[in-house]
C-alpha cells in the first residue's frame, strides 16, 4: 500500500493519549492516527450518502405515513 505523510497539529492532551494508546496497544502512533482518520473518513462517508439518499426520498415525497411514525412511536413509548 501506497503511504503519504502527514503532519498536523493536536492538542497536548490528544498527543498524550495517543502516547498511551500507542503503548497499551503495541501499536504506532502512526498506525493508530491512520486508522482513526481512515474510520472517520468511513463514517463521513457512509452519513453522506444516508443524507443524499433520504433527500432523494424526500424530493419524490417518499415520506412515512401517519400510520407508520405512529407504530414507530408505540414501539418505543413507555
Amino acid at each position: 500500500m501506497d503511504t503519504a505523510v502527514l503532519t498536523l497539529r493536536v492538542p497536548v492532551g490528544v498527543k498524550e493519549q495517543l502516547d498511551k494508546l500507542a503503548d497499551a496497544t503495541h501499536r504506532s502512533k502512526s498506525w493508530l492516527a491512520g486508522e482513526a482518520i481512515r474510520q472517520y473518513l468511513d463514517l463521513e462517508a457512509w452519513q453522506i450518502g444516508e443524507i443524499s439518499q433520504a433527500l432523494t426520498e424526500a424530493d419524490a415525497g417518499d415520506f412515512a405515513t401517519d400510520a407508520e411514525v405512529a407504530a414507530v412511536k408505540a414501539r418505543y413509548a413507555n
